[in-house]
């Protein structure tokens, strides 16, 4: 191999700006890591291997493969990320980054996610500004927002089940369910209470109700693919009686600004006097992550959902006729907070 010309070299180093294309090879390795992640997820060749070695034969055999050559080129880049591994002459074998894409699904969600949720509004904005069609990522991949959720379930489960357990209720009710873990961990601080989660989508509905079959409470709870956005005349079953106590944990921005009031109204009316709504939000803040979220929602559908910022947010509240306590956030500098709201006896 030829020795590289220190003319050319220094020519690399000292054209442009060094340090910006540092930045820009970095972020953009970075990104192809991650979409390498989640198509390993999507081809299902991690599923695969999840349940033993393979040769490149068997992989093309279970994933329908018709190029090998194409999948042996996609298994190299797999091995070069880490995610696979294979010796001299042996079977492709799932490394340890490899086996915990999958086997923690908040690890897989985020590959899925970080791969299209979080980065499509990013390659369809000069569409978008020149008033071409929005996203439709928040209607269509309500399971995927679900999952991904649970990442952030140790920085509010804390403060959630110390106030259940401060207010002992009888009956609980979770808005926005999603994945359910949640309302499993109200039931688990409050053994005497009863609930019920509520949740427009009907796969995420679904994932809720499978994790409160694992955990043992299908007895206590039940999930409904509903809205609770109906007069409260008009409610019947589950929700037809008033709660103690009730949770909306990372909803109120999906909804237009003009119908966050009502729904804290009605929301409101589902509690029994001196009953206690616990809000978790992401809110306004100069963060990156507080201002991604912001413009994703900004991308979604009509355009009109919007996250607030801590004083938007106690405003809301107010006027829908709670008594809200000091916004908390979930941990220092993180651009989530968490509210509890009282209704007047």
């Amino acid at each position: 191999m030829s020795m590289v010309n220190a003319g050319a070299l220094w020519k690399v180093a000292s054209g442009g700006n060094p340090l910006a294309r540092i930045r820009a090879t970095r972020d953009g390795l970075a990104a192809v890591r991650v979409n390498v992640g989640a198509a390993a997820v999507h081809t299902g060749l991690l599923d695969v291997l999840a349940g033993g070695d393979a040769t490149t034969e068997e992989l093309a055999r279970e994933l329908g493969a018709v190029d090998e050559a194409l999948l042996l080129a996609f298994l190299r880049v797999t091995v070069s990320v880490g995610l696979l591994s294979r010796g001299e002459d042996r079977p492709w074998h799932l490394t340890a980054r490899g086996r915990a894409l999958v086997d923690d699904d908040v690890v897989r969600a985020g590959y899925e996610a970080f791969a299209g949720l979080h980065t499509a509004p990013y390659r369809q904005t000069a569409a978008m500004l020149g008033g071409g069609p929005r996203c439709r990522d928040m209607a269509d991949q309500g399971p995927l927002i679900a999952r991904l959720s649970a990442a952030m379930e140790p920085l509010v489960m804390h403060e959630l089940t110390r106030t259940v357990r401060e207010r002992r209720p009888l009956r609980v009710l979770d808005i926005g369910c999603g994945a359910g873990l949640e309302l499993a961990a109200m039931l688990d601080a409050a053994p005497e209470a009863q609930g019920v989660g509520v949740d427009l989508d009907e796969g995420a509905a679904a994932l809720a109700g499978r994790t409160l079959h694992e955990r043992g409470l299908t007895g206590r709870a039940t999930v409904l693919q509903a809205d609770v956005r109906q007069p409260a005349g008009g409610r019947t079953g589950p929700l037809a009686d008033t709660f103690d106590f009730a949770l909306l944990a990372n909803v109120i921005y999906y909804l237009p600004m003009a119908e966050r009031v009502p729904l804290l109204r009605e929301i409101a009316g589902l509690l029994a006097p001196e009953g206690v709504l616990f809000l978790v939000s992401t809110v306004a803040t100069r963060q990156f992550f507080s201002r991604h979220l912001d413009l994703l929602l900004r991308c979604q559908g009509d355009g009109h959902m919007a996250i607030t910022d801590v004083a938007g947010l106690v405003g809301q509240l107010t006027e829908a006729g709670f008594r809200a306590d000091t916004p908390r956030a979930v941990a220092p500098g993180a651009p989530v907070v968490t509210v509890t709201a009282t209704v007047p006896g």
